[in-house]
């Protein structure tokens, strides 16, 4: 029985606390391990937890990591190699990172998670107390734990993304009494003075304008499947995905949805090492601190190998066979993105965790096929997805200000941009490459190869985006041909997956990276690591995905009034200049799917020479020059003719005119 086993284990640890001096060397370590997980299992068993309490908890919890506390935490590989020598350091630093998961096992009452979570500590520590510890004797013990626990750790975090009935976040939001900020201590996740005074903020909005909001995410969702003549009649469920402290906006979301016959999924991003990606999915807060999170992002390397991959994938794939009709009837993920906070430049540390060689390519199979197992059950040709993004708080002093120009940039007359874009595509479509160059200090110089099409009169290279999946509205996109795309991309300054790129120069030949540099960190082998980890998830090379070019000059204006250009997210930036994604296509996986322009014109260019051989690699990263960095792009025709679009960061094709009126508030 579960509630024997939790008992047990808290005598164990009690007693583990008087025989800590036989762990010799280490016993500072056990001692505080041992603290941490009474703490937890303390919290759990108290039944009625106040607001006050959970606050109290909060604060004590996250500020064990935070960066004022890091130099000498646990939580930091390079204090505990320091501490404990590089064979025990790593491994201790991993360890306690993966008991720091139970936070939110006690939180919310999930006893199974937090037993073994206990279990795992105690076996390890038993080793030391015996005098038999071995790091490699350790590593097999954590091993076997993974493996172990894997089958239902995998379906309970299937069955949490799709079963609206595991409703421990829907509850908060629907029934919680949100003018009061305290609540928001219920998710156990960090809360930091951005949660607080996000949910404060929007609490003191009328009615009417969250409501607003909430009916553009909704409408951006529903309209995937209109325009995509994707039927949802058979569809039950829908993913919210947000930041903590937009509880009012959810909460109506939640409203709109039932509407249209969709009920709530809310689930966390992963905490274990088991579940956590290197891009949170879920529902999430502020980072306590970025560089814990980062110096733990390859964890997995602990026990990771092929034997664990195919068991893994074994896993996932009988979880989603057990929730094959939950599956069935998942309309996909509607998200709410945040951005503000400040640009993360992460520091690398010699002593964090790193995935072998070996490890990065099974770490690469395993995306593939994991994507593959999904696919199956959740087809992507017969779901929707949207997304939009509002400021935090830690944005600026002005941040009022800035929020509700957000709220206009994302309500933008999408009548008026289908025309304006309509245009372009005009004459993007009469062109066999596209050449794109930067001015002063960028580098880009970079020829884009277009599809030929068999029937120009009825079909289309570009798609004209208008807003519904992905808001704002604001860019005509196609699928590249590979074969022929060829030069340099270079942008100053990009934020990319919370991560800042600084001076990223990326070559491509024949549409396939081929070099790759940036100017974060002072070696280029710590350079193009942190590229190859970050955006090309440890491959080789990744083809682009896409060519696009933004034509929300409003937005620009926006982020050039408040100086946030660099803090935008590429959800929006991409709207604001040419950019280029590097990994899949726009339509991966659904390129059967019918899609057309509101001209009636079929988009032909939804794949290229890697998708039509089956190659996927669950990836899409969007790249943006701003128009400030951009000297020119010209369409060229079969026969040699260039007709400019964009001069000096200025639209110059008749009938584009007019996107220039809102760059006059800056000139």
């Amino acid at each position: 029985m579960l509630s024997e086993r939790h008992e047990l284990n808290k005598i164990a640890l009690s007693e583990l606390k008087k025989d800590v001096e036989k762990t010799r060397q280490f016993s500072s370590y056990f001692s505080k391990m041992a603290d941490l997980l009474l703490f937890l299992n303390e919290i759990y068993d108290t039944k009625e937890k106040s607001l006050e309490q959970l606050k109290q908890w909060n604060k004590v919890w996250y500020e064990e990591v935070s960066p004022e506390k890091y130099v000498d935490s646990l939580g930091n590989p390079a204090f505990c190699v320091q501490e404990y020598g590089k064979d025990y350091g790593q491994i201790f630093s991993f360890l306690y990172t993966e008991m720091r998961s139970g936070f939110i096992y006690a939180i919310e009452g999930r006893l199974f998670d937090l037993v073994i979570n206990n279990e795992l500590f105690l076996e390890i520590s038993n080793l030391f107390l015996a005098g038999e510890e071995h790091p490699q004797q350790i590593k097999n013990i954590i091993f076997d734990h993974m493996r172990d626990y894997s089958e239902d750790v995998y379906e309970y975090r299937v069955r949490e993304q799709l079963d609206p009935e595991l409703n421990f976040a829907t509850k908060i939001v629907m029934e919680s009494d949100l003018s009061n900020p305290d609540i928001l201590y219920q998710y156990g996740e960090y809360i930091s003075k951005n949660e607080i005074d996000m949910l404060k903020f929007l609490n003191k909005l009328p009615r009417e304008e969250i409501t607003a909001m909430a009916k553009t995410y909704v409408d951006g969702f529903h309209e995937g499947f209109i325009v995509n003549n994707i039927d949802m009649s058979q569809k039950r469920s829908v993913n919210i995905r947000y930041t903590i402290g937009f509880e009012p906006v959810v909460r109506e979301a939640v409203r709109l949805f039932a509407e249209i016959g969709l009920a709530p999924i809310i689930y966390r991003c992963g905490k274990s090492v088991l579940t956590r990606g290197l891009n949170k999915i879920g529902y999430i807060s502020s980072s306590p601190n970025p560089q814990y999170e980062y110096d733990h992002r390859y964890d997995q390397a602990v026990f990771f190998d092929n034997r664990f991959m195919k068991h893994k994938l074994e896993c996932y794939h009988n979880a989603y066979e057990r929730y094959k009709e939950e599956a069935y009837v998942f309309a996909g993920p509607a998200c709410m993105e945040t951005f503000g906070e400040t640009p993360f430049l992460p520091e690398n540390k010699e002593e964090n965790l790193k995935l072998t060689k070996k490890q990065q390519e099974l770490s690469v199979e395993f995306q593939i096929k994991a994507s593959e197992i999904m696919n199956q059950y959740i087809k992507p040709e017969q779901r929707s997805f949207t997304i939009i993004a509002y400021p935090i708080p830690e944005i600026g002093d002005r941040f009022e200000e800035i929020f509700r120009e957000v709220v206009k940039v994302n309500t933008l007359d999408k009548d008026k941009y289908r025309k304006i874009q309509q245009h372009l595509i005009d004459t993007l479509d009469q062109a066999v490459e596209v050449h794109i160059k930067g001015k002063g200090e960028n580098k880009t110089d970079l020829y884009v190869a277009m599809h030929e099409m068999g029937n120009p009169s009825k079909e289309t290279n570009f798609e004209n985006c208008l807003a519904d999946v992905n808001i704002p509205v604001g860019e005509v996109f196609t699928s590249p041909k590979l074969t022929g795309t060829n030069g340099v991309l270079h942008v100053g300054e990009v934020y990319l997956n919370d991560l800042k790129f600084v001076d990223l120069e990326i070559t491509f030949k024949d549409g396939m990276i081929s070099e790759y540099t940036c100017k974060n960190f002072e070696t280029e082998k710590e350079n193009k690591a942190f590229i190859k980890e970050n955006l090309l998830y440890n491959r080789d090379t990744l083809p682009m995905g896409e060519f696009a070019i933004g034509t929300n000059t409003t937005a620009y204006v926006m982020a050039k009034k408040y100086d946030i250009l660099y803090q935008l997210p590429i959800l929006i930036v991409e709207k604001m200049g040419p950019h280029f994604a590097v990994g899949d296509t726009c339509y991966s996986h659904c390129e059967e799917t019918e899609v057309h322009n509101p001209d009636g014109k079929e988009i032909v260019a939804k794949y290229n020479e890697c998708s039509k051989e089956g190659e996927y690699f669950q990836c899409h990263t969007d790249i943006t020059i701003p128009y400030e960095e951009l000297d020119s792009i010209c369409a060229i025709t079969l026969g040699g003719d260039e007709i400019l679009l964009i001069k000096d960061g200025k639209f110059v094709l008749f009938g584009t005119e007019t996107l220039n009126e809102p760059l006059t508030e800056i000139d």
